[in-house]
């Protein structure tokens, strides 16, 4: 019976659609199904907001093998009411394409331009139908995850290929950030407009190194071999997209896992998010030349890292998730230990916080910096501490509780103040509660076994999850396959939307705080093996491929070719 909240979606659709609302089913407790006509995409998309929900993504699916043509399913969430939406809109593989819903949702920009990339449906009317998946030298009509694409597909590189470069406005300069930069920990490649000291646009180009991780999961990889790939997907929220994807998985199988289960992984997501904020703290200390918070927060940090690894064998990759559970227990010998770290851990970053919040400089550097407002957090799609630390009142814990996180709720922390000290505030409540959260867990661990026996998953049922990672909310959704493997995985990292909000939170602001502004999303980036050059002889810009690249390389070690390296 579709509960009230989805009931009031459907009547609303079926009032704005008509004869373009195709079907209305709630698959799972969480989720109502929603298919359209394609053509009445935007309709039904200006009545998710009317209703309030939250754009989340959208999959792309490849149903051409199942008799149909192409899924495209924009997901949104009904945070209050615990739901999640799918409106799925079949477009016909003789005609891909499907008005784009960015000029209704700005944060669904990026969902769009992927789904083009990687399925080849045209989102008509995107204000920026650039690439950005796939490299500038891949071939057209070549997309990864369709069906009758191979996962090892390695295609002859365009060959001259060049980036499609944002134009700066009329008097800037342009001031590169990237790939490789001192402050930020990974690769990642900006392009400043500036006047003078001051920032008045960007453009980012990112996803060189794209890892195909979703193709290996619906190709090569079985149930249970994904879980190790998934917690690969980030170097620091490794359990968080093991614990989402198996979630999605158990949800669409229908699979109960045991309560004991559900509260480890309560526990290792909540030290994951301890030991997340603490390398965040020290990161930031390190963004703006405080590297006295970087020394204290990292070996404070360690200690818990060590502790992770007593549990589960490993210090950041843990293997402990299975579809139906956890592979190791925690030991009743194990408390006291894990107890005496919360304690040592809580004690010094207090002193930590003093330190932090009594500093001026740090003020001055912070607060006012990166300014994300209410209205455009919502509007973009923004998720975690970023999300909450302009005042957008979410956590996937509570608006879509899993794990054990209905017994052990956490405290929504909060901030008003729109700005990179706001996000540093925010993380500090957090790294509080969430020793909280793992003592009042381990205080009421129950017992009993940790992993659900199953049998073979049927193909066609959806499954969609949330968990609430250190950097935010991490999306997957998965469709069975019957053969020991999904039909289509989708992952979406915090990351995804978040890098999103960087042009408005640096516009405006001085060169000096992009860094810092950056880095206060904590973001995650794909790493890069590219670069832009610019030649001092007569101003050309160009990108290098590969093998341009190898070959300039042994020129210069050979002395040979007449490079000017």
């Amino acid at each position: 019976m579709i509960a009230t909240a989805t009931a009031e979606a459907v009547t609303l659709l079926t009032s704005r659609l008509g004869a373009g609302l195709l079907v209305a089913r709630e698959l799972e407790p969480d989720l109502l199904w929603v298919s359209v006509n394609p053509a009445d995409v935007r309709t039904a998309t200006a009545t998710m907001k009317e209703l309030g929900t939250r754009f989340l993504v959208t999959v792309g699916i490849d149903e051409r093998p199942l008799g149909g043509g192409y899924g495209i399913v924009h997901l949104f969430a009904m945070d209050d009411a615990h739901q999640f939406v799918a409106i799925d809109c079949p477009v016909s593989a003789g005609d891909p394409r499907i008005d784009s819903i960015t000029p209704l949702i700005p944060g669904a920009a990026w969902a769009e331009q992927e789904f083009h990339d990687m399925i080849g449906v045209e989102p008509v009317g995107h204000p920026d139908p650039r690439r950005l998946v796939l490299p500038d030298d891949w071939p057209k009509g070549v997309h990864p995850l369709r069906r009758d694409v191979a996962y090892n597909y390695r295609p002859p590189s365009v060959e001259g290929a060049a980036p499609e470069l944002k134009s700066p406005p009329k008097g800037t300069s342009v001031v590169p950030i990237g790939p490789f930069f001192p402050v930020l920990e990974e690769p990642a490649r900006f392009r400043l407009f500036v006047e003078g000291e001051t920032v008045v646009g960007c453009d980012y180009r990112g996803f060189y190194n794209h890892r195909g991780i979703e193709k290996l999961g619906d190709s090569v990889l079985t149930w249970d071999r994904i879980p190790f790939l998934a917690e690969r997907i980030c170097g620091i929220c490794g359990f968080i997209h093991s614990t989402c994807y198996c979630q999605a998985a158990e949800k669409a199988a229908g699979i109960v896992v045991p309560r004991r289960a559900a509260y480890i992984r309560t526990i290792m997501l909540e030290l994951e998010r301890i030991h997340s904020h603490l390398l965040w703290l020290g990161i930031a200390g390190h963004i703006i030349g405080f590297d006295t918070v970087l020394m204290q927060t990292w070996r404070i940090r360690e200690p818990v890292m060590w502790l992770t690894e007593e549990i589960s064998g490993n210090r950041k990759t843990y293997g402990m998730n299975m579809v139906g559970g956890v592979r190791r227990d925690i030991s009743d010998a194990q408390l006291p230990r894990i107890r005496d770290v919360l304690a040592t851990v809580e004690r010094e970053a207090i002193a930590v916080r003093k330190a932090i919040t009594d500093d001026s400089t740090l003020h001055a550097r912070t607060k006012g910096v990166g300014p994300l407002s209410t209205e455009w957090a919502r509007e973009i799609c923004v998720v975690g501490p970023p999300a909450r630390a302009s005042n957008v009142p979410i956590d996937a814990r509570l608006d879509h509780p899993y794990a054990a996180y209905d017994d052990l709720p956490p405290h929504l922390c909060l901030a008003d103040g729109c700005d990179t000290w706001s996000r540093v505030i925010v993380r500090l409540d957090e790294l509080a509660d969430s020793i909280r959260l793992v003592r009042e867990a381990i205080d009421n661990l129950p017992t009993g076994p940790v992993l659900a026996e199953f049998d073979e998953i049927p193909a066609g049922r959806i499954g969609v999850s949330a968990v609430e990672a250190p950097r935010g909310e991490a999306i997957h959704f998965v469709m069975t396959g019957g053969v020991n493997r999904p039909y289509r995985w989708r992952v979406r990292a915090p990351t995804f939307p978040n890098l999103q909000a960087i042009p408005a939170m640096i516009r405006g602001q001085s060169i000096a705080d992009v860094p810092i502004t950056i880095g206060s999303i904590d973001p995650c980036f794909s790493c890069t093996e590219r670069m832009e050059t610019v030649d001092c002889r007569d101003g050309r810009v160009r990108v290098y491929s590969l093998k341009e690249l190898q070959a300039l390389t042994q020129s210069a070690s050979t002395g040979d070719g007449g490079y000017d390296l």
